[in-house]
């Protein structure tokens, strides 16, 4: 198992298993003790607010509230700079742990040694 795992998704309410799947992918691998970044982008991030995650729902899933808590517990949550700005969403905005990084960081971790990158 690869000791990073950066997990980029690109989906949230509009595509709501491939969503489910990148934040338990992530979850499960912060409790399996790997180093990971989820990087919200495209429509995931709106779940970068306060009270957003809560309104997603997936039957048979985790809920995404759990999930986050679990990610921010021993991972990091980032959401993409562009995504941020066409959202009108700032760094005021988002819910504590999460940061606002760009394309540069995102490839920075992506490309790091011993790193695998997925995209949901």
């Amino acid at each position: 198992m690869p000791k990073k795992l950066v997990i980029k998704v690109t989906a949230g309410a509009d595509a709501p298993e491939r969503c489910s799947q990148a934040f338990t992918v992530a979850a499960v691998a912060v409790a399996s003790g790997v180093d990971v970044s989820l990087w919200l982008t495209g429509e995931s991030a709106w779940f970068a607010l306060p009270g957003r995650a809560a309104e997603f729902e997936l039957p048979h899933a985790a809920p995404l509230p759990d999930l986050i808590d679990s990610i921010l517990a021993g991972g990091r949550l980032t959401l993409c700079t562009q995504c941020a700005a066409r959202r009108d969403i700032t760094e005021k905005d988002v819910i504590e742990g999460v940061r606002i990084a760009g394309a540069q960081v995102f490839v920075q971790e992506a490309t790091a040694d011993e790193t695998q990158a997925l995209v949901y």
